[in-house]
């Protein structure tokens, strides 16, 4: 049988330092007439998670309006005040709610310099933000979050005919329906460096980690960078070489996750990425990203067909995550 998810976070203990920076060419995924060109898609997807490890995907269905208005209601939340935040907290166990740098990385022992919210559908009671104190928050975030949703499931959908597994294994792993649904819609807020110290600049927005879902899609803004990304692959060696993987308009970049790793056998490898610091010439500004991780329903049930890995439950292994990345939160 294979080590437990804990070999995970011994990973990323291993990897907090600069490393290297090397150009890779990142493939783009086009998404267009997905049904008639699902085989095509399908070969594209697989050859790029199999090889860097990480791929964006263009014409991929979801409006640039929507994408736009999520980014302007997450930056009208952020600017709520602190106490007014407040009321949304984090509770332990839920991903769910406010936080204000809570997340602490395995990689380098200090709290991200960040503020997130974290929407899990069935955990949000009492913690959506009024009309009154943002305007169109729910409904805009709640049609962004299903159509992250319905994205997701099908590059998985197309994970799952390479692995010859049933064709509705990742959708039903991931039903939306459920009350053990536990997929989450983060908004994301980097605090502006304009005020930092020389000393500040020695920190990561957000240290070097995998993610511990199956598939992360993430939305960048235009001129907010800092993402890097290094293959899985390349994550076992010493001297981990970093890609920056700069926003593109109308582009969503998508990484494997610790939980699809462990489904699949680890046929298809998480990557490690990180949020650097902006350099000389680039926006002391704040950064926001949003990020759409698909995460197994709680009681849905990681075992590849091998059986490399002894069975777990999607809310064991995520509250084994939870409880390393956020103080038991």
């Amino acid at each position: 049988m294979g080590t437990t998810p804990l070999k995970e976070l011994q990973k990323e203990g291993r990897i907090g330092g600069l490393g290297t920076v090397i150009e890779r060419d990142i493939p783009q995924i086009d998404m267009s007439d997905f049904h008639a060109r699902r085989d095509q898609i399908t070969a594209e997807l697989w050859d790029a998670a199999t090889d860097i490890g990480f791929f964006q995907l263009k014409n991929h269905g979801i409006p640039q309006s929507l994408i736009d208005d999520a980014f302007e209601r997450s930056a009208a939340f952020f600017d709520l005040d602190a106490e007014t935040k407040s009321a949304f907290p984090l509770k332990p166990g839920t991903n769910a709610g406010w936080e204000f740098k809570a997340q602490v990385r395995p990689s380098t022992g200090t709290a991200d310099q960040k503020e997130s919210y974290q929407i899990t559908l069935p955990r949000m009671k009492g913690l959506w933000p009024t009309g009154a104190q943002v305007p169109d928050f729910k409904p805009t975030m709640l049609a962004f979050e299903r159509m992250n949703w319905a994205l997701a499931m099908r590059v998985l959908s197309c994970f799952a005919d390479k692995l010859g597994f049933a064709p509705d294994t990742f959708t039903d792993g991931h039903d939306p329906l459920s009350p053990q649904y536990q997929s989450t819609l983060r908004l994301i807020h980097y605090l502006g460096m304009e005020d930092a110290s020389p000393e500040d600049f020695k920190f990561w927005r957000a240290g070097a980690h995998t993610d511990f879902d199956c598939l992360t899609l993430l939305h960048q803004k235009h001129g907010q960078g800092g993402l890097q990304v290094c293959p899985g692959k390349d994550s076992e060696g010493r001297a981990l070489g970093w890609t920056d993987v700069p926003p593109v308009g109308g582009v969503i970049t998508c990484n494997i996750g610790d939980m699809l790793m462990r489904w699949t056998d680890d046929k298809l490898l998480s990557n490690l990425h990180r949020v650097r610091m902006p350099q000389e010439g680039e926006s002391l500004g704040p950064r926001y990203s949003i990020a759409y991780f698909a995460q197994a329903n709680m009681d849905t049930v990681l075992q590849g067909p091998e059986k490399l890995y002894e069975p777990i439950t999607g809310h064991d292994y995520i509250q084994m995550r939870l409880g390393a990345n956020f103080g038991k939160k």
